[in-house]
């Protein structure tokens, strides 16, 4: 059955959005993270343009993260106080991204800049969770293996505006999750991304959060700086397409419900080695997409004003 897109102004199969919505969200539930990584170069695959993949992807990670969001509160795995310290760093680096998404597309550059930051940004975390599986798992057989500090103390836990997270059980910097949530705020108005691939081992090894509580505020988080940078794209760049954003957070809730039920059951070892080769899988398609010679070298479209 097929639908209508009237801001992508394309025509595309209902079932085949409602899947990969539900896809994205079951690799949300499963690995806590938004799935925006690759959500936006799945639609873009199946003919959406990049502005309109990208702002419209936003959307979905907010329905998926309420879902496991709601979970994990549950469980009193979500330390409210530092999640939303990172909440307002990424307010302001969600209207930075999508300001110079703008920018980007006044200047006709922005389908190139998409499409080689997730080529560098999907090949780099790709390969890092790749070997870090892989080490996981050799680790895991070697009974005498020591096992690792997760954070250390570096120049950076020096710095002034001390907090106490009683939740997390740190005093630390505010000015830490400050720049964490900044950085965030920038991916998802630029690229689409609610960045949660980087939050967690950014707060396990930068916060030295607890792994326990880790999951549930990155979700957290990425509810209010996806929803703000979904705003920020209609009201700024108008590229959200509401009925593409609906289809794909339908999808993904439901997706979101059985990866978080479906977790429990594997070793997260293998589960991250099949991510991480999706991920080299989707990288490697885009770079193919960038560097080979388009059937139809010329194409005339309206300028934006």
């Amino acid at each position: 059955m097929d639908v209508y897109l009237p801001i992508a102004e394309v025509t595309q199969d209902v079932y085949v959005l409602l899947g990969l919505g539900f896809a994205v969200g079951l690799l949300s539930g499963m690995f806590g993270v938004g799935g925006g990584f690759l959500l936006t170069p799945l639609l873009m695959f199946v003919g959406i343009p990049e502005p309109i993949a990208v702002a419209s992807a936003t959307n979905q990670l907010v329905g998926s993260s309420v879902t496991g969001v709601i979970g994990h509160t549950r469980r009193g795995n979500v330390d409210f106080k530092i999640g939303t310290v990172i909440v307002a760093g990424g307010a302001a680096g969600s209207l930075t991204g999508v300001l110079l998404f703008g920018y980007l597309r006044r200047q006709g550059q922005i389908d190139l800049i998409i499409s080689m930051g997730y080529v560098i940004l999907l090949g780099t975390l790709g390969t890092l969770m790749l070997t870090e599986s892989v080490g996981a798992i050799l680790r895991a057989r070697d009974a005498d293996a020591q096992p690792r500090r997760l954070h250390a103390h570096s120049w950076f836990h020096r710095l002034p505006f001390k907090m106490r997270f009683r939740r997390s059980k740190l005093y630390i910097s505010a000015l830490l999750p400050l720049g964490i949530g900044y950085g965030l705020g920038i991916l998802s108005g630029l690229l689409g991304i609610s960045g949660g691939f980087l939050a967690v081992p950014a707060m396990i090894y930068l916060l030295g959060m607890p792994a326990s509580v880790v999951l549930g505020t990155s979700l957290f988080q990425t509810v209010f700086i996806a929803a703000l940078s979904t705003i920020l794209q209609a009201m700024t760049n108008q590229t959200v397409d509401a009925m593409l954003a609906l289809l794909v957070l339908l999808g993904g809730v439901i997706g979101v419900h059985y990866g978080s039920r479906a977790a429990p059951r594997f070793k997260s070892e293998y589960l991250r080695v099949g991510l991480a080769l999706l991920i080299l899988g989707v990288g490697i398609k885009l770079l193919y997409d960038v560097t080979v010679e388009p059937t139809n070298l010329f194409s005339i479209a309206p300028r934006v004003q």
